[in-house]
């Protein structure tokens, strides 16, 4: 027998635009609901919908819950499986729907740059409503066509029916199985919002420390000892520490995130040093410098590596990678301070606070709810520091869930001003 030319020893290629799940194992759900997640049930409601006769719908469901869906393969537009109905063989069923377009991807790749609560939301398997707002990744009644080779017409058939709510399980356990329907793998995903992301903080680490005129330091010397002159004062320092330079891989090397990690460490305390004198280190508790480690790395949580370090780091001292990204995101607003303000509610004095909510209707923005050190609506927030400033928050409305954002400011109407990007 002849191998074919290629095939000896070759790796198989991965595809990541077809994902196959095994059969899931049947499942009861007291409530009568399959999905956990609201994108979830947004897909099963998107079929419910549009379905001419519920009794179907009620059998598919049974049929789901007893485990007659067989393998399900997810390709963009696609999602095919067997569904055993009741005859010997099965049916073979699938649903179809539209996929994005490249500019509905590009809106999504945009909006979940732009805000690092996005990326560490679907990097905790989450998906945030306001990605769905912008670019219509869950399908509307209608967005659906169920197809079956049984003999039923119905629309959908219990088959049909039945293959949709599985769906929603494979939903509920990883969103980017909906990023795959609409057209885009996993890790061509990761890696583009990967570049996104270190395209911006390139962008913002050169506008924001252009580099400094230097000396050598033995001209310097030579010289002074020439002409009997004192030597020059120093240098000013700079408003910020220097990144540090990319190191290549290695296999006879430390981890090039490693290396980078610890020589931007070293930056970071080096330059604080020659500011201030003492090191701003010493105090801080372990979880205040998981916190500050993690913010020193723009592009921490977007690669396969730099996710582990957020998970290595939030599961040593007992948190989430949720919480680690929401407590970056403290610290790049506002330094320990900024961390504070996340984590400890308080009652301030009468003063600012009291002053706070006229000076926001003055200025025309909606009326504030307040809570100890909080003003609040649906969707935005303030809180003050002990330091005395105000801290902006946005949340997704409805969810209590505060991430930081802007640039704090002694003035709440300033600070909520920045947060709205006006």
């Amino acid at each position: 027998m002849t191998t074919p030319r290629g095939a000896r020893g070759a790796v198989p290629r991965h595809d990541d635009r077809r994902r196959s799940f095994p059969q899931v194992a049947p499942r009861e759900a007291p409530d009568g609901r399959f999905a956990a997640t609201w994108w979830g049930n947004a897909w099963v409601e998107a079929l419910e919908d549009t379905a001419l006769d519920p009794a179907r719908l009620a059998r598919g469901k049974a049929y789901a819950g007893r485990g007659h869906v067989d393998a399900i393969t997810v390709t963009p537009g696609r999602v095919v499986a067997y569904v055993h109905g009741s005859r010997p063989r099965p049916y073979r069923t699938e649903i179809r729907m539209r996929t994005l377009g490249d500019d509905g991807w590009e809106r999504f790749l945009d909006e979940a740059t732009a805000r690092p609560d996005h990326i560490a939301a679907l990097l905790d398997k989450d998906v945030p409503h306001a990605l769905e707002a912008v670019t219509g990744l869950l399908p509307a009644p209608g967005d659906l066509v169920p197809d079956c080779s049984c003999p039923d017409d119905g629309y959908p058939c219990k088959h049909a029916a039945a293959l949709c709510y599985q769906a929603a399980r494979l939903l509920d356990e990883d969103p980017f199985v909906l990023f795959l329907m609409r057209g885009r793998g996993e890790q061509e995903l990761l890696a583009e919002l990967t570049r996104r992301n270190a395209a911006l903080s390139a962008a913002e680490s050169t506008a924001a420390a252009p580099p400094m005129p230097t000396v050598p330091a033995r001209a310097v010397f030579d010289a002074a000892e020439r002409a009997g002159l004192p030597l020059p004062p120093p240098l000013p320092a700079p408003d910020r520490p220097g990144r540090p330079a990319v190191f290549p891989p290695d296999p006879d090397a430390p981890d090039p995130l490693a290396l980078d990690l610890l020589a931007s460490e070293a930056a970071v305390r080096a330059h604080a040093f020659l500011i201030t004198g003492h090191d701003p280190v010493a105090a801080l508790t372990p979880w205040q410098d998981a916190v500050r480690l993690a913010a020193a790395h723009p592009g921490s949580g977007l690669t396969a590596s730099t996710r582990a370090l957020y998970r290595d780091l939030a599961y040593a001292l007992d948190r989430t990678p949720t919480d680690l990204a929401r407590a970056v995101a403290a610290w790049r607003q506002g330094g320990a301070a900024g961390l504070a303000v996340l984590e400890e509610p308080w009652d301030p004095p009468a003063g600012p606070f009291d002053r706070a909510r006229p000076a926001l209707i003055a200025a025309d923005f909606p009326a504030f709810r307040p809570w100890r050190n909080r003003l609040s609506t649906d969707s935005l927030q303030l809180r003050l520091g002990r330091d005395g400033l105000w801290y902006g928050y946005e949340s997704d409305a409805g969810r209590e869930d505060w991430w930081p954002r802007g640039a704090p400011d002694h003035d709440p109407v300033g600070a909520l001003t920045d947060l709205l990007g006006r």
